[in-house]
């Protein structure tokens, strides 16, 4: 990792947290068969244009996936949608993990701390579902565009992370974005904001970890985050299931994995084929099909706190992430190493 902080290398598990079932550096079989490229043969192959316009396609796919699991959250409660989700997840997952052999994917390095990364995952998850059901989709948008600002801060705190006067200042003017958004007054404030803001702290949580355990195959950390989500899921459902009405709310119930998928692998590409500089802050346009969706499915009109406080946040995140590209080493962007 370069001196500056996270940088590109946890780009695109921000984007991905909720939906991070798998990379498609472990969807392509022969991926690992073949020969590793030199940073000056991936840097002749970048694509700006189609790098650009892939993320804005994944965003755009994430935010169809919230719009879509807020939608389902108003029938369904989250244990429901979110064994619905892992079980969709892990059919994908078996043909992988089976090129790559179970027994790794059991006797895994550093087993508590993938349990706990996994754990911080579900949970985050069932948050996300719980919340939705009751906030403005562009509401816990917001809080959970606030996890980057929280990353910067736990790093500092418990990973020894440099942080100068510029980003701790960045990361107090994103809390007081945080403070604007949640409107923190007897007649707005509720547990909906505190389920969200619990959430976004479970987020980033979870990207601190995932860097800590980088070395490992992502269809591994993937097949346990989505095995204990799917645990998690089964435990709880006895006591919120609702029998699906018709046949195609099963459907769309497992629809989230497979939209995630794609997106995912859109983000990975797009890194692939332009700098992460270039094509990372796109990403903020989440909060833009946030509103544009809660206002077309949901008739939720943004209120300006909390269109204040996404400014503040989008503007403290922005600030934040280029302070490390410039702290950071030159990099010649390149694939993402075969794990």
């Amino acid at each position: 990792m370069a001196n500056g902080g996270f940088g590109e290398e946890w780009v695109a598990d921000w984007t991905a947290l909720r939906y991070s079932l798998l990379a498609d550096s472990f969807l392509d079989p022969f991926a690992r068969k073949m020969p590793a490229e030199t940073p000056t043969a991936a840097a002749d192959r970048q694509n700006i244009p189609a790098g650009i316009g892939l993320m804005v396609l994944a965003v755009f796919l994430f935010s169809v996936n919230d719009a879509l699991g807020k939608w389902l959250a108003e029938r369904y409660q989250a244990p429901q949608i979110v064994m619905f989700r892992s079980a969709a997840a892990l059919l994908v997952l078996v043909p992988i993990l089976g090129r790559i052999g179970f027994r790794q994917a059991v006797t895994i390095a550093r087993p508590r701390l993938q349990f706990g990364r996994a754990m911080l995952s579900s949970i985050e998850v069932i948050c996300f579902y719980a919340c939705v059901r009751y906030l403005p989709l562009a509401d816990a948008m917001t809080y959970y565009l606030a996890g980057p600002i929280y990353v910067t801060l736990l790093a500092a705190l418990f990973l020894g992370e440099k942080v100068g006067w510029r980003r701790w200042t960045a990361v107090f003017v994103g809390f007081v974005g945080v403070v604007i958004a949640l409107r923190p007054t007897t007649a707005s404030f509720g547990w909906p904001a505190l389920i969200a803001l619990l959430g976004s702290l479970l987020y980033a949580c979870f990207l601190v970890i995932t860097r800590q355990l980088r070395g490992t195959p992502d269809a591994i950390m993937a097949a346990w985050q989505m095995g204990t989500a799917l645990v998690l899921g089964i435990i709880a459902v006895p006591f919120v299931w609702v029998t699906p009405e018709t046949w195609y709310d099963g459907v769309l119930l497992c629809l989230l994995g497979v939209v995630g998928l794609v997106a995912i692998v859109c983000v990975n590409r797009s890194l692939k084929l332009a700098p992460a500089s270039v094509v990372v802050p796109y990403q903020y346009l989440l909060i833009v099909w946030a509103i544009v969706f809660g206002y077309l499915v949901f008739d939720d009109v943004p209120e300006w706190p909390m269109l204040v406080g996404a400014v503040i946040i989008v503007g403290a995140g922005l600030f934040i992430f280029f302070r490390e590209q410039r702290l950071a080493k030159p990099i010649i962007p390149e694939f993402p190493p075969d794990r």
